[in-house]
């Protein structure tokens, strides 16, 4: 082990799109490659899948989870998956006698079953999440068994797509999610309607709200408010390259989500592009990772109803230089703390201590 790479295998239920497996492909295509031997695998073929063969990482792609562990033989399998019990997909880890098993905990679940127990490390993607499983769970989760890693971005990318200099239009904003109900929130829209009254009627008539992932009630909000003419809908986009673009027509994030984020790396994308982004808190348990990344008053701001998020949207957009710099305040964050660099670099940390403590390295 100490001459010879280390074998990981990152595993994940798919090559799609999504952000489960854009993790995967950061993390898998990012290890440092004089150390670490990768390779991915899914049943499911996809987009990633040929962005990893890009990059040079094999992937497998096959039913035979088993077979690729016994052909590859890794001293580390990493699966990334929800966290909740999944019946059967541990099995050929056991199987295989893969002396390490590490989870990325999307979204901060708790496994009960025996099959978890082969899971060596379980990473959630914030602090959030850590917390509240510590604190809905008798498990003593501490390190090296229990961490948070947070979600990576690809900080260098966004600051060169991005930059300082770039001169964003003052009256445009918007929000970005998958075309999906469970993505919204009723103040992704009710906050607009309320602006009129806080900004000048020549302020408001160039609003221009961009939103990519519409859903049909949005689109009826919009019509029965008469604000067409301030809402633009936009196709869903699936490279960093047109993300970027995006943030690049916008002066701030307008972020609504009910069910919360356990991460949110649209958040973190737009503050590594330099934007502020404008939030609000989950209720109860629900995820609440977006207030870990969202600093009131510094990075951005949370607001706790339609009327608040009025207020600093309105805000925003009639004080563009203090926008610019909480954009920027935000880009600093993002730059220290979910870079790519960094996180990968704490991974290797984990896998290293894992290791040893199986007098493995």
């Amino acid at each position: 082990m100490n001459t010879n790479p280390i074998r990981v295998l990152h595993a994940a239920s798919s090559m799609g799109l999504g952000g489960t497996e854009k993790v995967m492909q950061i993390l898998a295509s990012n290890l440092d490659k004089n150390r670490f031997s990768v390779a991915t695998y899914s049943p499911q073929d996809g987009p990633r899948a040929r962005l990893l063969r890009k990059n040079g990482i094999p992937t497998f792609i096959t039913p035979d989870f088993l077979g690729v562990l016994q052909k590859f033989s890794p001293h580390i399998v990493h699966i990334h998956r929800a966290g909740w019990t999944e019946p059967g997909s541990l099995r050929p880890l056991k199987l295989a006698g893969i002396p390490i098993v590490v989870e990325t905990n999307v979204f901060g679940r708790h496994d009960p079953s025996e099959e978890a127990k082969l899971i060596d490390c379980h990473l959630f993607v914030s602090r959030f999440c850590l917390e509240r499983f510590k604190s809905t769970t008798s498990i003593r989760a501490v390190y090296p068994n229990y961490s948070f890693l947070y979600n990576p971005v690809d900080t260098d990318f966004f600051a060169k797509k991005c930059p300082v200099s770039i001169e964003r239009p003052q009256f445009s904003f918007g929000r970005i999610s998958r075309a999906d109900p469970g993505k919204w929130s009723s103040l992704a829209l009710d906050f607009l309607p309320r602006m009129e009254a806080l900004l000048t009627d020549k302020h408001f008539s160039k609003i221009n709200y961009r939103i990519i992932g519409g859903i049909p009630q949005a689109f009826s909000y919009v019509e029965q408010h008469n604000i067409s003419s301030k809402v633009e809908f936009l196709p869903q986009i699936l490279t960093d390259d047109e993300l970027a673009g995006f943030f690049n027509s916008i002066s701030f994030l307008a972020h609504a989500n009910d069910t919360g984020e356990s991460f949110g790396m649209v958040i973190a994308e737009a503050m590594a592009a330099g934007l502020p982004v404008i939030t609000h808190p989950s209720t109860g348990l629900k995820d609440n990772a977006q207030l870990e990344l969202v600093d009131h008053g510094e990075t951005g701001f949370v607001a706790e109803n339609s009327e608040e998020y009025a207020q600093a949207a309105a805000f925003l957009i009639s004080n563009p230089e203090k926008a610019r710099d909480m954009g920027e305040k935000g880009r600093e964050k993002a730059q220290r703390l979910y870079d790519t660099k960094v996180i990968t670099s704490q991974l290797e940390t984990i896998y290293c201590d894992l290791l040893r403590a199986k007098r493995m390295l």
